[in-house]
């Protein structure tokens, strides 16, 4: 079984058909917490032109604005990240 900084990647390959989709996965996740994190620097008034995906962690008090990674990785985990492959590509 392997382990990583993140946790059991075999735990999270569940998740996704393969170690490239679930990258994709967790990159895509990790820009729409980044913008939901910027949006949330802004005054309250500013914040309402923009649209950003907030975190689905449980804890959202103990969310560290610097780890957007670590947050998605925690969603796909819990399995509150879903993916389905739309069309079948090269393998």
């Amino acid at each position: 079984m392997s382990k990583t900084v993140f946790g059991d990647l075999d735990e999270l390959l569940k998740h996704a058909d393969s170690k490239f989709s679930l990258v994709n996965i967790v990159t895509k996740r990790a820009r729409q917490l980044n913008n939901w994190i910027r949006v949330q620097q802004l005054p309250p008034m500013d914040r309402r032109e923009y649209y950003a995906s907030e975190p689905l962690v449980d804890d959202k008090e103990a969310i560290n604005p610097n780890k957007p990674v670590s947050i998605a990785l925690d969603e796909i985990a819990e399995g509150k990240i879903g993916y389905h492959r739309a069309k079948e590509g090269i393998k």
